[in-house]
């Protein structure tokens, strides 16, 4: 069975930052770490200055959403002061899917930056859309000095199909000439076009601050 991902998106600009922050540092993130079948929990922030936080979940399977252990601690369960929080923030994007690219691995490591690029496709050019990902854009991207990982995922569910996860040395590695490059081909503009609701958010590593 395929590994899964749950993602989750915020713009917490109308919340406390130390408020935000000790709530996702010491109940969300615990809650779910506790769950058998969560391999990885990991926090990160927008680089553009915004009040952005995306956490990254990869799943042993998308079916862990659907076990009594994380049912008891989401959806109406949510905590009183997951509410609250939630409450205030405006949500960027809830993603839940499973990897088709490239096989089950997770990446775990000490990653800077992490590019996410949500988007749906036109159906009728659908099919070409996966070969230009999994035959082209993939793998040129994965060989660009500093990208240690490059995955991509399909929805289950929500509001876009396709989500693909990069997982950098740091930010700055999107804004070299070898990702250029690597990312802009004539396959990439003829594909382009036929793309919708594209989501892209450019984040670096969550380090919680000493108090």
């Amino acid at each position: 069975m395929a590994k899964g991902l749950l993602t989750a998106g915020f713009d917490y600009g109308a919340v406390a930052e130390d408020e935000f922050n000790d709530w996702y540092d010491t109940e969300h993130i615990p809650e779910r770490e506790r769950i058998k079948g969560f391999l990885t929990a990991q926090r990160w922030v927008g680089v553009a200055g915004a009040k952005i936080s995306v956490a990254t979940y990869d799943l042993e399977s998308v079916n862990v959403l659907q076990s009594p252990a994380y049912r008891v601690i989401a959806g109406d369960n949510l905590s009183p002061w997951s509410k609250r929080v939630t409450g205030k923030c405006r949500r960027l994007l809830r993603f839940v899917g499973d990897q088709i690219l490239p096989g089950d691995g997770v990446y775990a490591g000490a990653a800077g930056g992490l590019l996410l690029f949500a988007m749906n496709v036109a159906p009728e050019v659908e099919t070409e859309f996966n070969a230009w990902y999994g035959e082209e854009h993939i793998p040129r991207l994965s060989r660009v000095p500093g990208c240690l990982s490059a995955r991509r995922f399909r929805a289950t569910g929500g509001t876009h199909k396709y989500l693909a996860l990069y997982h950098l040395s740091g930010p700055d590695v999107i804004a070299t000439k070898a990702w250029e490059g690597a990312a802009i081909t004539p396959w990439t503009l003829k594909l382009r076009p036929h793309t919708s609701d594209r989501l892209r958010i450019v984040l670096g590593r969550y380090g919680r601050a000493a108090r």
